[in-house]
């Protein structure tokens, strides 16, 4: 699935957040939502899960002989695939779950700003939600949740980012490129 994100909006929002919230502890993905992914939808799905450590990180990128600044600051990409024999319903509960448990734990979330709510629980296309973990103006945790019609994927990268590498590590590594065309804001209050 392509991530879809506004390449000119995700950059000003990460460096508006930035500015806005103070220095927080070190990301970590809050505590019982890798349970509520997995029930976010009424329908069972398979799930698969694989990881890229640091280390692996390090090898890909130079087997590749890419510009290894974006990788350097990276601990971990991990990802998540859920896919669904029909069509998926994502439950508004626990979606909203997980929205809150993440705003406790001092992530900011970004969301497309054109979604309805029937749209969020019954996607025709795939839905983009982005939650960013700010020390300072570096970006320490990126959670990326991709909700489709009969798959669902949860890529989370750990390290100590600028914002601008995450346009660098777009295409790579098996995170989706970035699209230009999407537009994504900060979510309302609440959300």
């Amino acid at each position: 699935m392509k991530l879809r994100l506004g390449l000119s909006v995700l950059l000003a929002s990460a460096v508006s957040l930035s500015a806005l919230f103070p220095l927080a502890a070190m990301a970590q993905q809050p505590p019982g939502v890798a349970d509520m992914f997995a029930n976010i939808s009424t329908q069972p799905a398979t799930h698969s899960s694989f990881t890229f450590d640091r280390e692996m990180l390090q090898a890909m990128s130079g087997a590749m002989g890419g510009d290894k600044t974006p990788v350097a600051g990276l601990n971990s990409i991990t990802f998540d695939n859920y896919r669904f024999h029909d069509p998926a319903f994502y439950t508004p509960e626990q979606t909203h779950a997980i929205i809150a448990a993440y705003r406790e734990a001092g992530w900011k979330h970004l969301v497309d700003a054109n979604m309805t709510p029937k749209e969020s629980a019954q996607p025709t296309k795939p839905i983009t939600d982005l939650w960013l973990h700010f020390v300072g103006a570096d970006i320490d945790g990126v959670t990326v949740l991709i909700r489709g019609v009969k798959q669902m994927n949860v890529i989370e990268v750990t390290g100590t980012l600028k914002p601008l590498d995450l346009v660098h590590l777009s295409g790579h590594f098996g995170i989706p490129k970035v699209d230009p065309h999407t537009v994504m804001v900060p979510a309302p209050d609440g959300k």
